[in-house]
């Protein structure tokens, strides 16, 4: 398991207050500096802005995986974020964005920083799982959520 490292129930908001997806940068961004309160915030959204002007990381179906690698960061940190009424991200398939998954890595960690977004893409493969994630109650059922559909991988 390696979700249950990256995301934690303090970098969980239910309730996204972005219409666009620079508001929601910096509003995922924020839950993750709780949680690694050295972090730049200016050089990681630089970091996800530049992976960003490569190609679009809203990819299926009302979902997006913004991520970058940002020297500041240890590890590999992470955010998940639901918004209720749906965020205009510029999506692939253009419709808006309701669900998201922010990951932040050091530049040396490319193989955790791929392993992470392999383990998401799989769990967001099943459409149960986006259907069920956005009727949690709190924080620490969506991560619980997140857990138990990476363990049912192995």
């Amino acid at each position: 398991m390696i979700l249950d490292q990256v995301f934690s129930p303090e970098s969980v908001i239910l309730n996204l207050e972005s219409s666009d997806k620079e508001e929601l940068f910096e509003e995922l961004l924020e839950s993750i500096v709780a949680v690694q309160p050295e972090i730049d915030r200016a050089q990681a959204l630089s970091a996800l802005r530049e992976r960003e002007s490569k190609m679009s990381t809203g990819i299926m179906h009302g979902i997006a995986v913004p991520h970058g690698h940002c020297p500041c960061v240890k590890n590999v940190v992470g955010a998940i974020g639901i918004s209720r009424k749906g965020i205009d991200y510029d999506a692939l398939d253009k419709a808006p964005v309701s669900l998201v998954f922010m990951v932040l890595s050091a530049p040396e960690e490319t193989e955790r920083h791929l392993k992470v977004l392999k383990a998401l893409a799989s769990i967001l493969q099943n459409p149960m799982f986006a259907k069920q994630i956005v009727e949690m109650q709190n924080a620490r059922q969506v991560y619980d959520l997140v857990c138990q559909y990476e363990a049912s991988l192995a």
